[in-house]
């Protein structure tokens, strides 16, 4: 029996989804129920019938899912896929910053782990970041901004609110650099650049758009631009040429590369179902808190 009829065999009798990042193999995303961004596949997590949920992703993903979704229960095919962002600030480095700044609300990007979400008022996406700030806080509210110091700076750019920003960085998003972004432009004069809120302001700076994962795969969908220079990791191209298989699209550069998020392979997600060994658990009391800052930011999107 091959890898794939076994996935579906072991699918069906677990009662189990696959949901894959943008980011992952594409022999991963391509065996994925759903695909999309982190956020957006735990909201899909929740909504399921399905009983068991595997998340082909970096690890604060997963927990997210089982956040939204304490009763299912959800298996990552490689515990060891975390995320560097993430690991940047603790849930008790930001309870000393809370300490430093009592009159500050906490904001959180949901690349953050569970304890570090219930530490928090409110989280934000990429993608929900700007609107968010807009609707949940007033001009003369202090906001801590955990952990990206990019995304931070971004929406800091555009909305008028004191901003109390972490050191945190995607070091892949770090590895783009402007010099690239010029590089790829002269090569490609007529495409498009799309790049990610996780890159330094020198980069977005240069980007006809700054975007979310999923907010790439919307605007290239509806755009007539037919070539796209694109600034985030390689994993979302193969989405985008499955969807837009008439267009073309050019990596900023050829290092912006997870190997975190390239850790899961099929091989390791019919181990997961075959063992349902690789769960994920979060304690219930830091689901219960971190639910709290994750249903917010849901209301006001």
């Amino acid at each position: 029996m091959d890898v794939i009829n076994r996935i579906n065999e072991l699918k069906k009798k677990h009662n189990a989804v696959i949901l894959a990042h943008n980011y992952q193999v594409p022999e991963v995303q391509d065996i994925a129920d759903y695909t999309g961004d982190s956020l957006g596949l735990s909201v899909t997590a929740s909504k399921t019938n399905a009983s068991v949920i595997v998340f082909c992703g970096v690890y604060f993903m997963a927990e997210t899912a089982k956040i939204l979704s304490p009763e299912k229960t959800i298996l990552i095919p490689d515990t060891t896929a975390g995320c560097p962002m993430a690991d940047m600030i603790t849930a008790g480095q930001l309870r000393a910053l809370k300490r430093e700044h009592p009159q500050a609300k906490v904001l959180c990007y949901v690349n953050s782990s569970a304890e570090v979400k219930a530490e928090c008022d409110l989280c934000c996406t990429s993608a929900n970041a700007v609107s968010i700030v807009q609707k949940a806080f007033n001009e003369d509210d202090e906001i801590i901004f955990v952990p990206d110091r990019y995304l931070a700076l971004y929406t800091a750019a555009q909305v008028k609110r004191k901003f109390f920003f972490w050191k945190g960085y995607c070091p892949t998003h770090f590895r783009i650099l402007p010099e690239y972004v010029i590089k790829k432009k002269n090569e490609h004069p007529n495409a498009l650049v799309l790049v990610h809120p996780e890159c330094r302001p020198e980069v977005t700076a240069l980007a006809d758009k700054v975007l979310s994962t999923g907010g790439m795969l919307a605007f290239v969908k509806q755009s007539s631009s037919k070539e796209f220079i694109i600034g985030t990791e390689h994993g979302i191209i193969h989405s985008l040429k499955k969807e837009n298989p008439t267009k073309d699209f050019y990596p900023v550069t050829d290092m912006a590369l997870c190997p975190n998020m390239k850790k899961i392979t099929l091989g390791k997600v019919v181990r997961s179902l075959e063992t349902m060994r690789e769960e994920v658990t979060v304690p219930p009391e830091i689901i219960q808190r971190a639910q709290k800052s994750i249903q917010k930011m849901l209301e006001y999107s």
